[in-house]
Parts: C-alpha cells; sequence; structure tokens
C-alpha cells in the first residue's frame, strides 16, 4: 500500500486502537435488517466530502431526509461514510441514517482494519460493512469477514486489481464463504477509483468483468447516470453503489429508481 490508500489504513489503525466495544452495546443495539435483492439493486451512498471532488454537500445538509430519499427510490441498501479526516464521516452520521430508514440496511463504509471496527459498527445500527480486500493480508481478511458473519451482517468486499480479484475467488473456494456469497451475504465490488491515486478508470468494469467470482457483484465509483448503470449491468454486474451523483442530484429517490429500472 502506498499513498492515500497507506495513509487511510494508518489513521484507521490509530481510531481502531481507542475502540473498546461491549457485548451489552451489541445486544442493545437495532436489529440487523437483511439485505434483499432484486435482479438488479442500487447501493446510494451518503457521502458529504470527496477527497477527489471536494464537498459534496452544504453545511447543515439534511442526511436523514437524504437517506429517507433513497428509501423511497427503492435503494437496496444505504451506504454511510465513517471516515472523519477525509471523508468528514463519524459513525453518528450512520446511527442518523439507521434511526431515520430503520426498513433499510444500512452499511459502514470505511477504511476498516480490525474486528473491533466491525463491532463497533454493529454498535451503531449498521447491518453490513465494507471491507477493501488490498489493505488486509487472508488471515485478517477472514478475521473480519468472519466477525460480520457471526454479527448477521452482509459484507462488500472491495476490489481494484485482477490479483484482488483472485484473491477473492480463492476466497470463495472455502465452502463457508461460498455459501454467504450464494445467499447474498458476501458482494463483491470492483472500485474504479485507485485509492493510492484517487483516479478513476472506467474501463475497469469491462476489463475486470471475465474475472468476476460467482457472487453477487457491485459496480462502484464513476456512476453517474441511468446509462451507466445499465452498462454496468450489460457487463454483469448486479448492483452498483452510487455516492456523488446522488449526493448532487436534486432527485436523488428518481435518480434511484431510474438506475433500478436501467439496471
Amino acid at each position: 500500500m502506498s499513498d492515500f490508500l497507506d495513509n487511510m489504513a494508518r489513521l484507521s489503525a490509530g481510531r481502531a486502537a481507542a475502540v473498546r466495544v461491549s457485548d451489552a452495546e451489541i445486544a442493545a443495539a437495532p436489529a440487523v435488517v437483511p439485505l434483499v435483492l432484486n435482479r438488479f439493486d442500487v447501493i446510494a451512498e451518503i457521502k458529504e466530502h470527496s477527497p477527489a471532488e471536494g464537498a459534496l454537500a452544504a453545511a447543515g445538509h439534511d442526511r436523514v431526509r437524504q437517506a429517507q430519499d433513497y428509501a423511497a427510490g427503492g435503494a437496496a441498501a444505504i451506504s454511510v461514510l465513517t471516515e472523519p479526516s477525509r471523508f468528514a464521516g463519524s459513525l453518528q452520521h450512520l446511527r442518523d441514517v439507521v434511526a431515520a430508514v430503520p426498513q433499510k440496511p444500512v452499511m459502514r463504509k470505511d477504511f476498516l482494519v480490525e474486528t473491533v471496527q466491525v463491532r463497533e459498527a454493529r454498535a451503531a445500527g449498521a447491518s453490513g460493512v465494507l471491507l477493501i480486500a488490498t489493505m488486509l493480508d487472508d488471515a485478517k481478511l477472514e478475521e473480519l469477514l468472519n466477525s460480520a458473519f457471526d454479527l448477521g451482517m452482509f459484507v462488500l468486499l472491495e476490489a481494484f486489481t485482477d490479483s484482488d480479484l483472485a484473491r477473492i475467488g480463492a476466497l470463495l473456494d472455502n465452502p463457508v464463504f461460498e455459501k454467504r456469497a450464494g445467499q447474498g451475504q458476501l458482494l463483491v465490488g470492483v472500485n474504479t477509483r485507485n485509492l493510492r491515486t484517487l483516479e478513476v478508470d472506467a474501463a475497469r468494469l469491462a476489463e475486470l468483468a471475465p474475472l468476476l467470482p460467482a457472487a453477487r457483484c457491485v459496480a462502484e465509483s464513476g456512476i453517474a447516470t441511468a446509462d451507466d448503470a445499465a452498462l454496468a449491468a450489460a457487463a454483469g454486474y448486479h448492483l452498483v453503489l452510487v455516492g456523488s451523483a446522488l449526493m448532487r442530484s436534486d432527485e436523488p429517490a428518481r435518480l434511484v429508481s431510474a438506475m433500478r429500472a436501467a439496471g
């Protein structure tokens, strides 16, 4: 790892070292909301700042209303950025969204490196977490996956390269993880944004499509229109994760619905 991703991993490890989560806190959290998938779905994101694009929401942005619009548009799940230093996120944002849309699964999107952060997400009400394959060695990745599954959560496992997808494919040779993928509890994402450089390569979705494993696969970053969603679906992806375009849209519910229909 290097550059932006390396910095995010270092900062995340520092945050994780300070976290303590009791079983009682997890037991008191809102119940896990199952992820229900259709032929094509949208994971809609609450992201108030992007290190590549700057502010995506004005001061005082109503994230509760944004999340409710996503739900009204039929989003399968809502992703919430909780990374504080470069994305202006927090766990309170996640709690706010969980309370606003209790019928929808909410996913913590962050640079998670320790199991305590998965537990922290569950205690805040998350029903899913994002894990970035390239940040975690095989042992640590399996540890975090098992922690999430033990808590009843779904996982979006993110890849950037063919080698990431090869590792994920090997992981799915394990019958336990293969079963989770078959149940839609383990999703595999391909991010067109290189988190080392923050550059987007839209061609990556098509280039890596032949290497997608036998799982529900998610196209991430660079999806802005219904036509983009249709292209992702044609390439073999089952979901899109959309943040910036929805945050900037005057009608996010309509855009979510249009992407779902196009896919």
